[in-house]
C-alpha cells in the first residue's frame, strides 16, 4: 500500500508541475497550430510493428504520455483535462494525417505545455512511442 501512495503523491506532484508550466503563454500556444517543419516528414520509423515493440512501446506510453493522454489516446489523461491547449487524442484526423516524422519532431521537442523528450527518451524509444500510439490510433 506504501508503493501505491508513493506513485499517487509522485503523480500529484507531476500533475501539479504540469499545471504550473502549463500556464505561460497558453492562450498564444492555443491560437497557433502545432506544425512541425516540412524536413520532420523525411524522418521514416525504423522499427515494425510487432508484439515486442508494442509492448515495449506501451510500457513507455505508460510511463510517459498516459497521465496527459489517457489510457486510449484521446487526451483525456488526468492531467490533460486542465492543460491549455488540450493534449492531442490519437484518434482525431489531425493525428492520424501526421507523417511520423513530424510526431517524433514533436514528442523530441514539445512545445508547453508538452514536454520536450529528446533528453528523456532515446531516439529508439521515441519511435517505439509513436509505433504503440499508431496502434492505438486505428
Amino acid at each position: 500500500m506504501k508503493s501505491h501512495n508513493n506513485t499517487k503523491s509522485i503523480t500529484i506532484l507531476f500533475i501539479a508541475i504540469l499545471l504550473s508550466t502549463a500556464s505561460v503563454n497558453a492562450q498564444e500556444i492555443k491560437k497557433e497550430k502545432w506544425e512541425a517543419p516540412e524536413e520532420a516528414n523525411l524522418l521514416i520509423n525504423p522499427l515494425t510493428e510487432n508484439s515486442q515493440s508494442l509492448k515495449e512501446g506501451k510500457k513507455l506510453y505508460k510511463q510517459q504520455c498516459v497521465v496527459c493522454h489517457g489510457d486510449s489516446g484521446k487526451g483525456d489523461g488526468v492531467a490533460g483535462l486542465a492543460l491549455s491547449p488540450k493534449p492531442a487524442s490519437f484518434s482525431s484526423e489531425n493525428f492520424k494525417n501526421e507523417s511520423d516524422g513530424a510526431i517524433f519532431w514533436k514528442i523530441s521537442n514539445g512545445r508547453s505545455p508538452m514536454a520536450a523528450y529528446k533528453d528523456i527518451l532515446t531516439e529508439e524509444q521515441r519511435w517505439l512511442l509513436i509505433t504503440y500510439i499508431r496502434s492505438i490510433s486505428k
